[in-house]
């Protein structure tokens, strides 16, 4: 009683009377949205409580520089979001199994199921691997068939996953058609595609991406499956620096890749490649005996050829935003 009469009912007429003082003057112009966080960042000893105008968005520039002077006030550093809307603190119920409070509608999905996986087979090689945690998406999830279609928008429902964990965004990770009413509304396709099993290639997930997270991707070209290989030590890198999951698509087929394991001196590789045409339950164990993820090395012990040599790929780099 003691602690909710001195600290916790002051607060709130603190936080009440600084709505007031910003409504107020814009009230009949522009009807401010104002909503209290609550945060816990790193090095700072008690919460803190943040008033955000929800007009803005979390991408628009004023909102950015609220952040960005929030981040100087506390010495938090600018590298990394610490006090977006995804890393409030939630105190609802609703729990998963970490212990986080879980926002997606549904069963939650399984995450990081590349941990404890069978070891690669390269001798001597360096292992460079996606930095946080991701969700994986594949076919018939959610009862949505996009069998023999949707590899490419599961693929980036995982990206897009891994920046809302690492919480560089609190928007909910898109369907199917959420994903093609971005491309229709930047002028990339035709209102028709809304609805449709087209299929999407590097290209229109880098213009997602773009408008629904503001995060710019680098797409690297080559013309056969046989050339990747020769792809890995630049993948390393990618894994080393940025850290986030890459999409692989050719042909028909599209692949999320969340590691190499690379031998510089003798050329050996191999590609931890998650698939997304997996139509089974999220069982971990049937998911990874079954090879769903895994290492895959472009030629195998049978001399069978996973990346194809007849077919050109596009790699999609998400790059990792310097951004509060």
């Amino acid at each position: 009683m003691s602690a909710i009469s001195k600290l916790i009912i002051p607060a709130l007429v603190d936080q009440f009377n600084s709505m007031k003082k910003a409504v107020l003057p814009k009230l009949l112009a522009q009807h401010p949205q104002l909503c209290s966080y609550h945060f816990n960042p790193p090095g700072l000893l008690h919460p803190i409580t943040v008033i955000y105008e929800l007009n803005y968005g979390e991408t628009e520039l004023k909102q950015v520089e609220v952040r960005r002077s929030l981040h100087m006030r506390l010495g938090l550093p600018f590298d990394r979001p610490l006090l977006r809307i995804a890393n409030a603190l939630d105190f609802s119920m609703m729990k998963d199994g970490s212990g986080n409070s879980s926002k997606r509608k549904g069963p939650s999905l399984l995450k990081d199921v590349h941990i404890g996986i069978p070891s690669s087979g390269v001798s001597g090689g360096v292992i460079s691997l996606v930095q946080g945690s991701y969700e994986y998406h594949h076919y018939l999830q959610d009862g949505f068939d996009d069998s023999g279609w949707g590899c490419a928008y599961r693929s980036l429902q995982t990206i897009i996953s891994w920046f809302r964990l690492q919480y560089y965004t609190s928007i909910d990770v898109p369907s199917h058609r959420e994903i093609q009413q971005a491309l229709v509304e930047i002028g990339d396709k035709d209102p028709s595609f809304i609805g449709s099993r087209e299929w999407i290639g590097a290209i229109e997930l880098s213009f997602v991406l773009d408008k629904l997270l503001g995060v710019s991707c680098k797409i690297i070209n080559v013309r056969s499956g046989a050339e990747l290989p020769e792809k890995c030590r630049e993948l390393a890198l990618h894994f080393e620096n940025q850290g986030t999951p890459i999409m692989i698509g050719g042909g028909v087929l599209a692949y999320t890749l969340l590691g190499v394991d690379y031998n510089e001196a003798s050329g050996d590789c191999a590609f931890l490649i998650l698939d997304p045409h997996y139509t089974g339950n999220d069982d971990h164990k049937k998911i990874v005996n079954g090879g769903w993820c895994g290492w895959k090395k472009a030629v195998d012990s049978k001399g069978r050829n996973f990346f194809l040599h007849d077919k050109f790929y596009n790699l999609l780099l998400p790059q990792r935003p310097s951004m509060v």
